[in-house]
């Protein structure tokens, strides 16, 4: 009885306009934010940490995408405002997804586009810095980029 229930329900929905249907669904599923960051790592093995105006530790550059916007392109932006770094992406990303956070991030593992340019500086106003750290030297960072760190570098 209640398989036939649903399957009438499932009826009903498919012959709502399209409208009412997507309205129904963002209504009922929960809603994540996505974002995109870049673990971005130099020739010598040093990698790029920025330390955030609003928070403790140290991250990695990335943040929320722009409706519409693809992840790899999201995390071209984002690098490029906050720090000026053009930056090639390697494929294909991590992605984690956090239900109790209600947050999915799109991590991807980078290196600058051009190895000479190394040259970093905090260019947006969430930053108050931006550094290269050497492996053996990382300072505190934040517990989503400490995770990032985990996953993206088990071989």
């Amino acid at each position: 009885m209640l398989r036939r229930a649903r399957v009438l329900a499932f009826r009903a929905v498919g012959k709502m306009p399209r409208w009412l249907r997507r309205l129904l669904v963002h209504t009922v599923a929960p809603s994540f934010t996505v974002g995109a960051m870049c673990m971005i790592t130099r020739d010598d093995g040093a990698r790029l940490l920025v330390r955030h105006s609003y928070r403790k530790g140290w991250g990695v550059p990335g943040g929320l995408l722009k409706r519409g916007e693809e992840a790899a392109a999201g995390a071209r932006r984002e690098c490029m405002e906050e720090v000026g770094l053009e930056i090639e992406l390697d494929l294909p990303p991590t992605v984690v997804v956090d239900p109790a956070a209600r947050r999915v991030d799109v991590i991807y593992t980078a290196r600058p586009l051009d190895p000479r340019a190394t040259e970093v500086s905090a260019r947006s106003a969430e930053l108050l810095e931006a550094r290269w750290f050497l492996p053996d030297e990382l300072p505190a960072l934040q517990h989503e980029t400490d995770k990032a760190l985990g996953l993206v570098s088990k071989p």
